[in-house]
């Protein structure tokens, strides 16, 4: 009889303390999912205050891989969006990956500033990306970006635009829109 009230009291206590648990799973916070931004600009403003980390992690990622062709850069800052979208030149618009239709396009401006080591010492580059994104079914993309790089040194000459969808900034955006779309990204509040 006491090994049968043993049980008895050892299977309610196992009882209680499964219930006990299940009700502090139910009254935990609701874990909210962070959303990417459905506009552009708070978009563009959201990746911005990360986009120097991520490019930083482009770089790191990039010595390791190909140390011989690699420089000491850094990227400090990236901002200044703008949004007023320019048209598309049939050269631009050709190159650009599907969607073809401009209207499935958002265009934003960003500027970043680099530092580069070099033997003399340091120099630091400012850049001028134009990005073209896409909002798909599956979140925004990089559909292509164009970058200007310049000295920040007055009377510098400012190199041509070239497409650098996979250059260090480029992968930084891909990457962060990538995290952004899975709700990886804290939003700014």
């Amino acid at each position: 009889m006491k090994k049968l009230l043993a049980a008895g009291l050892s299977v309610i206590w196992w009882l209680g303390g499964a219930i006990a648990a299940s009700h502090a799973l139910s009254a935990s916070p609701v874990i909210k999912r962070r959303i990417c931004p459905v506009e552009v600009e708070p978009l563009v403003v959201l990746m911005l205050r990360d986009l120097p980390s991520y490019a930083n992690r482009v770089i790191v990622r990039s010595r390791t891989r190909y140390p011989a062709i690699s420089s000491l850069s850094s990227i400090i800052t990236a901002g200044r969006p703008e949004f007023v979208p320019l048209p598309l030149a049939p050269g631009i618009a050709s190159t650009i990956p599907s969607p073809q239709d401009s209207s499935d396009l958002r265009q934003a401006f960003i500027t970043t500033l680099e530092r580069q080591g070099t033997a003399g010492g340091t120099i630091e580059l400012q850049q001028f990306h134009w990005l073209f994104l896409a909002k798909t079914d599956q979140g925004w993309r990089l559909a292509l970006m164009v970058t200007r790089t310049g000295s920040v040194s007055a009377g510098q000459l400012i190199t041509p635009p070239r497409e650098s969808s996979q250059g260090t900034i480029g992968q930084a955006v891909q990457t962060w829109l990538r995290d952004c779309n899975a709700g990886a990204v804290r939003s700014s509040n």
